[in-house]
């Protein structure tokens, strides 16, 4: 496995502990998640494992179209207790860490985002996995922690995919424009050489919305914050008012684009 691979490979196994050991805590499967209303303890970990159960099906079968169904086995616990989803969730992570170990990150298949690679779904489950173990802490009143460069490539997934998005998530769409520009900047990851944080710049054009060369000097709204601030902004986990970031620019433009960038 290359050593991107690796790195994904590594951190998906580490997020999937840090979500087994809060379940092992004795957690209450009923409690709310904010960060997915509607959704309880019990479906943020259901999901969590399904997806690393789902992905792994994927990529043992190399796809090379779009599946038509998401059916797998799911084995779920007989018991709804955290102990038992604990034991479940850990079994899907394991499940994943031998799929990865098996599988060529470099193997052309079918993903539905920039990367037609296997390695798109080791990054894509990773960051499914970061998200949702943070969820999971925030839902039980605990301080969730990002590591600071995990949290960029995350940031990094998560735009460099959103274009392609629509099939599932329609109204990512509406995000084209007449060429407006937003600057994602985060202040504690410095750009090796340059002395300043790590930059996303999108462009909203009328055929195609996508990043640009973050060179690019002058842009309608920016962003500022932590790595790991702007991962959980850009999911929809905390809000621009939380004083956490440095706004500036076209407000009208940043409200279209937090309305419709949710996937």
């Amino acid at each position: 496995m290359t050593a991107f691979g690796e790195a994904h490979a590594g951190a998906v196994a580490a997020e999937s502990r840090r979500f087994v050991a809060i379940l092992e805590e004795g957690a209450d499967l009923s409690t709310p998640v904010p960060g997915c209303p509607g959704w309880t303890l019990l479906d943020l970990v259901r999901h969590t494992g399904s997806v690393h159960r789902w992905f792994s099906v994927l990529l043992r079968t190399n796809v090379q179209e779009a599946p038509t169904t998401r059916a797998v086995d799911l084995d779920l616990p007989e018991r709804e207790d955290s102990y038992a989803y604990a034991a479940w969730l850990a079994a899907g992570a394991d499940l994943a860490a031998r799929t990865f170990a098996e599988v060529d990150p470099d193997a052309t298949m079918w993903t539905w985002g920039a990367d037609p690679h296997a390695r798109f779904w080791v990054r894509r489950m990773l960051h499914e996995t970061l998200v949702h173990r943070v969820d999971a802490e925030a839902a039980l009143g605990l301080r969730p922690v990002i590591d600071p460069a995990l949290a960029a490539d995350g940031v990094d997934e998560f735009l460099v995919n959103l274009p392609f998005a629509t099939p599932f998530a329609p109204g990512v769409a509406r995000l084209r424009g007449q060429g407006e520009t937003i600057r994602f900047r985060a202040t504690d990851q410095q750009e090796q050489g340059r002395g300043r944080g790590r930059d996303w710049v999108v462009r909203l054009s009328a055929d195609r919305f996508g990043l640009v060369d973050r060179e690019q000097q002058s842009v309608d709204a920016s962003v500022h914050g932590s790595a790991a601030d702007l991962l959980l902004l850009l999911y929809g986990r905390l809000g621009r008012d939380s004083g956490a970031f440095e706004v500036a620019g076209d407000t009208g433009l940043l409200d279209r684009w937090f309305a419709h960038s949710a996937f």
